[in-house]
């Protein structure tokens, strides 16, 4: 018969269960098992094999006192024999020390069986494979989903115009618009000249550096205008669209609208959509000038080409459909920046991080679609015969 523990001694008997079958143990843990007492408990039951304990019971009965250090010994003991044993019970525990165990087992992690099988690395990276994919339909899915939200909102707004946010437009254009037109300037002008550059030197060998101008007129004008407006306006407005929405849902205004009776769509998403649909092709035209502008510098620096000739020759080679080729397709690519920017930013969870991880999702995710999209149209201009 053990003797009773002291007040602030603890350890523990392992003794027949005749409860538990032929071959059961009892495992009673004795006097106090609390913080103090852990580091000597830990000890112990290491030196504890689960392979000559089989269908044992936990019994709390010899208790005095269990604070959390001790009932998470006395979880991580039961996970270490359910591996081996199946299912270990707790019996004859005070109710509080039992709450106690529960709350801990609610986070002590399951032990992974030693004889799990582990699937090779052929099949985990199939897996991941099978859910990106399900993943990116899903993400195409619900945007496509957003995409028919906004314009049964917008089909709304223009039933009724009194619900239009005017104030809130004009403050989207300046923003997307004007404030952007330095960064956007000086990066198309600085493309011009890097084409020119290359494709007078290219030119050169064959005596035709005069082209230079066909190339300048051609390229800008029809795809790298716009491209690179998109991508400037995907990084620089949309990442905004997503950071300002997710931090309004982080600071709960998003639910605190919809409970005023707001539409978040009608309100947040609709201003910035339509202003992007006004300043993207404001932006490209203003983009196509400064590429031509920067070309045309770099064709009187090395081609000797005055601006009368330069002016002279893009009109008699570049067609005016090349123009409107760029244009067309700037309201499209605001619509996918926008949709993507503001889709990205309702879903963000409530954390500073999800704000991070969503403004850079959302700025990959427009690039991405722009792209897509403009090969899109380049193949449907094709077999238009544009």
């Amino acid at each position: 018969m053990t003797e009773p523990a002291a007040p602030h001694a603890a350890s523990f008997d392992i003794a027949e269960n005749s409860a538990a079958g032929a071959g059961g143990r009892l495992f009673q843990p004795v006097g106090a098992w609390i913080l103090a007492q852990a580091s000597d408990l830990d000890i112990q039951l290491a030196r504890l094999d689960p392979a000559t304990t089989p269908g044992l019971r936990i019994d709390g009965g010899r208790l005095t006192q269990l604070d959390t250090a001790g009932a998470w010994l006395l979880v991580r003991l039961a996970r270490r024999l359910e591996v081996q044993h199946g299912k270990v019970e707790f019996v004859n525990f005070d109710p509080s020390h039992a709450t106690l165990l529960e709350r801990v087992a609610e986070v002590e992690p399951e032990v992974e069986p030693l004889n799990a099988a582990r699937p090779n690395g052929l099949t985990t990276f199939l897996a991941r494979i099978g859910a990106a994919t399900i993943g990116v339909g899903t993400q195409a899915r619900d945007l496509v989903g957003f995409l028919g939200l906004a314009m049964i909102t917008l089909g709304r707004s223009l039933k009724q115009p009194h619900r239009f946010r005017l104030t809130a437009l004009v403050s989207q254009i300046e923003k997307t618009g004007l404030d952007a037109m330095p960064i956007v300037g000086l990066l198309t002008f600085l493309i011009g000249v890097v084409l020119a550059y290359q494709g007078a030197e290219t030119l050169r060998g064959f005596g035709a550096e005069i082209y230079t101008v066909n190339l300048l007129g051609v390229s800008i004008l029809r795809e790298l205008g716009i491209l690179i407006t998109a991508i400037i306006v995907a990084g620089r407005s949309g990442s905004a669209f997503t950071a300002q929405i997710g931090t309004m849902k982080v600071n709960q205004e998003v639910d605190a609208m919809q409970t005023m009776g707001l539409d978040p769509v009608e309100v947040l998403v609709l201003p910035r959509m339509l202003a992007l649909i006004v300043t993207l092709p404001l932006l490209t035209f203003f983009a196509n000038i400064m590429g031509l502008l920067g070309g045309g510098v770099i064709c009187m620096v090395l081609l000797d080409i005055s601006p009368d000739q330069y002016m002279r020759q893009l009109a008699n080679t570049t067609d005016i459909s090349h123009f409107w080729v760029g244009m067309i397709k700037a309201p499209f690519f605001a619509v996918i920046i926008a949709l993507v920017g503001c889709f990205e930013g309702l879903r963000v969870s409530g954390s500073a991080e999800s704000v991070g991880r969503l403004t850079t999702q959302s700025v990959v995710e427009a690039i991405f679609l722009v792209i897509i999209a403009d090969a899109a149209f380049s193949i449907l201009f094709q077999l238009m015969g544009i």
